[in-house]
């Protein structure tokens, strides 16, 4: 398992690490305007499918079952259901494809009524969907054969998937946009593009492994009715974070033009340690414990959960401070430039502040839900996940309306709501708080059935990893905290100076919480389980 965490996450640090510099490109190009809100929506309503399908419910269904067939059928039963779930995955698909397309108004409709008063943003938002929603389909099927290459241990090539989505959106950015009349069209072409190439990425690793073969409808098959029957459940289960993602997006067509903007570059800094560690964790941990469980031996599922627990707090602890106080350098350095000002800076830092305060939770969701899912258990998660969504919808109102009260002019308040809301810069907060505490609802819920299920117990030395945990993370704190009083000033600085003064803080960071650590008798070969 640290093999393949190793593998998977320097993989996904490589795609990350471009993922940011596709976000520099586009706020460089098209800052955070009402025409990059419409691109946003546009891809997030595709992604927010992806994520929920294909990367949730669907591989956490087909996993399980591809590695108990794996183990226990022979290699014809293998690509008989290889290729049943693909003919059955992509006659759906080209369906949903298809209605997506013709529809497309009714859909930016549905989850963007904000943009309903706005029709040139609307007919945009709708031109940029029928864009990007082909993405679906050929996303689902690359995250098929990226869960058949995981089976097999392969995860560096799934992992590196990505590169080719961030590559393909700088290339629009920086070199196609300034060549269309409508600029921002660009980026709906290279999500397109880039959804046929990572799925021809992964072709040849299928090949060698013998399970490139052809698609047939096999919506009768044993195994596939199975895999359906798993996914139906976990459609919110696995996909909590995204179903209230999405409310968000509803919401912030409210609010002020850029919401949507400083809402989606707020997500790809937690998408940094929960790609590289919280979905790396989940996605090596599910065939581990998958073949625990089909070979019953408990005490392996139990060690091989508890380490990715450790592992998973022992990172996104420490990066939720990092974010917290680091968050307006990171996006003055990294995004204030070109049509990217200030004020768009400060906004952005308000949806990092609140998302990050989430981010245990998030990674420790990722880490627990293959306990579930390994064991075909799909109901778990589903109600934990229907509570913390509900919970969610209600924060947002909740802490929506408290912000609204606190922050607008008595004018204001006399007024419409409606008008109101897209007066007053930084609501965009609560959205980010709602997520964060509706993720620890979800991780309570989902920690309290798994204890009463019987099947995890804690292994010694819990009680020394947290008193170490705690201690570094402080002191780590501490350091953060002296260097920002002694570097005050970001937005006057020139490029050079903040990236130096951002590398200092967090190569400082990163050491003092490494040395603390080792300092309190923290070993690399624990991660080893030894």
């Amino acid at each position: 398992m640290l093999r393949g965490l190793l593998s998977f996450s320097s993989m996904t640090m490589i795609s990350r690490v471009l993922g940011l510099v596709r976000d520099q490109s586009i706020s460089y190009a098209f800052g955070a305007s009402a025409a990059t809100d419409a691109f946003w929506v546009a891809f997030r309503i595709p992604n927010f499918m992806r994520r929920l399908f294909a990367e949730g419910s669907f591989s956490t269904a087909f996993v399980p079952v591809f590695t108990e067939v794996k183990e226990r059928g022979s290699e014809a039963d293998l690509k008989a259901l290889m290729g049943r779930v693909q003919g059955a995955l992509g006659g759906v698909l080209l369906i949903v494809v298809a209605l997506g397309v013709i529809f497309a108004p009714q859909v930016v409709g549905l989850f963007t009524p904000g943009a309903l008063e706005h029709p040139e943003r609307f007919g945009l938002t709708v031109e940029l969907l029928r864009l990007t929603f082909p993405f679906l389909l050929f996303v689902s099927l690359t995250a098929l054969a990226g869960g058949a290459l995981n089976s097999y241990q392969r995860f560096a090539m799934p992992a590196l998937v990505p590169v080719i989505l961030n590559l393909c959106m700088i290339a629009a950015a920086l070199w196609l946009a300034p060549r269309l009349h409508t600029p921002i069209l660009a980026m709906g072409w290279a999500i397109l593009v880039a959804g046929v190439l990572q799925l021809l990425f992964l072709m040849p690793g299928l090949a060698r492994l013998g399970l490139l073969v052809r698609p047939r409808w096999g919506w009768g098959h044993a195994q596939v009715r199975k895999i359906m029957k798993l996914m139906v459940p976990t459609l919110f289960g696995s996909s909590v974070a995204q179903v209230n993602l999405l409310l968000d997006t509803v919401i912030a067509s409210f609010l002020m033009t850029g919401s949507q903007s400083f809402l989606s570059q707020a997500d790809r800094f937690l998408e940094l340690p929960l790609g590289v560690f919280g979905v790396a964790l989940g996605t090596v941990i599910l065939p581990a414990l998958s073949r625990h469980h089909v070979s019953t031996d408990h005490e392996g599922f139990s060690r091989a959960l508890d380490w990715g627990l450790r592992t998973a707090t022992l990172i996104a602890v420490p990066a939720m401070f990092g974010l917290l106080l680091l968050a307006r350098p990171l996006v003055t350095t990294l995004f204030q430039y070109g049509h990217f000002h200030a004020f768009q800076s400060q906004m952005t830092t308000l949806s990092i502040s609140a998302l990050s305060f989430g981010l245990p939770a998030f990674a420790l969701v990722k880490v627990l839900l293959p306990a579930f899912y390994a064991r075909q258990d799909t109901r778990t998660p589903v109600r934990a996940g229907v509570a913390s969504m509900v919970a969610n919808m209600g924060l947002n109102l909740l802490f929506l309306a408290v912000l609204f009260v606190c922050w607008a002019p008595s004018a204001l308040l006399h007024q419409s709501w409606r008008l109101g809301l897209t007066q007053v810069p930084g609501l965009h907060l609560a959205l980010g708080l709602a997520s964060a505490v509706a993720s620890y609802l979800n991780l309570g819920l989902l920690w309290r059935s798994l204890k009463k299920s019987g099947v995890y117990a804690l292994q010694p030395g819990w009680r020394r990893h947290l008193l170490r945990l705690a201690t570094a993370s402080a002191t780590m704190v501490l350091v953060l905290l002296l260097g920002r009083w002694l570097w005050s000033g970001w937005d006057g600085a020139s490029w050079l100076v903040r990236g130096l003064h951002l590398l200092a803080l967090v190569g400082a960071g990163a050491a003092t919480y490494g040395a603390t650590l080792l300092a309190m008798g923290f070993r690399l070969r624990e991660l080893k389980g030894q």
